[in-house]
């Protein structure tokens, strides 16, 4: 056997083949992960949308008209639930990995009940008083990482609508 079969028979066969298949199969397997996890985010941020709008007519709803009009911050305790205090309040709840400047905060006082009957509550004395309706709308710009996936921005929306009790 002379060196030129020998080294043949070590370097040449199949083992480029296999490499090849490796690195073919390992980047498909490490996008499939990394999409997943991009997914992952994307519903880990929805939660958190549908979360905020819970929280932010919570707020509302235990800060109605009885309470001082004035607030040092969003997290005061005894003050009074105004349009701006909702959204500070809603924007500060924004967990890591999600943009407190990306999240649109709209709140308000609803005119109609759901049966269609008028609250008389869409007046500005009357708007925050106990009984009446408050709503708010969370919205929230998304930016998927994933090069392949369009980089459009994915809006999430959550609306939560409850009384309020104070």
């Amino acid at each position: 056997m002379t060196n030129r079969a020998r080294w043949q028979g070590i370097v040449g066969g199949d083992r480029g083949e296999v490499l090849v298949e490796f690195s073919v199969s390992a980047f498909v397997l490490l996008i499939t992960m990394l999409g997943v996890i991009d997914f992952s985010r994307a519903l880990y941020t929805y939660h958190f949308v549908s979360y905020a709008a819970q929280e932010g007519t919570r707020y509302a709803m235990v800060r109605g008209a009885d309470w001082t009009p004035s607030c040092a911050s969003a997290n005061s305790y005894g003050c009074q639930a105004s349009a701006a205090n909702i959204t500070s309040y809603v924007q500060s709840l924004a967990p890591p990995g999600v943009v407190a400047s990306n999240i649109g905060v709209t709140p308000t006082w609803p005119e109609l009940n759901a049966d269609g009957t008028s609250t008389g509550c869409n007046t500005t004395p009357k708007e925050n008083s106990k009984g009446c309706l408050v709503k708010v709308v969370v919205t929230y710009s998304f930016h998927f990482i994933m090069p392949f996936i369009p980089q459009t921005a994915l809006t999430m929306s959550a609306t939560s609508e409850k009384a309020i009790a104070y």
